[in-house]
């Protein structure tokens, strides 16, 4: 992925000693999500250039559909409507 996203992890680790978590814990638990959020997790801007790139590599797809169905309806035509 070509972008960060922001994982406050002071908040983080303050919110799980709140709840009852030992520093030790709230650090471990804090670094696990850093990780995935920093791993796991797309951006709006991931998401945009991977669109993008499907919709040009489904583009001759499209065309080559297009066309097979222009051909067989033409041969249906051509069978059961002959000149």
């Amino acid at each position: 992925m070509s972008h960060a996203i922001a994982f406050d992890t002071l908040s983080s680790m303050k919110r799980l000693k709140d709840a009852g978590f030992s520093q030790e814990q709230a650090e471990v638990q804090t670094r696990i999500i850093a990780e995935l959020v920093d791993e796991r997790l797309a951006t709006k801007q991931d998401l945009k250039e991977l669109e993008l790139r499907m919709a040009a590599e489904l583009a001759p797809l499209k065309w080559g559909t297009a066309v097979t169905i222009t051909g067989i309806l033409a041969l249906i035509l051509k069978t059961f409507f002959p000149h």
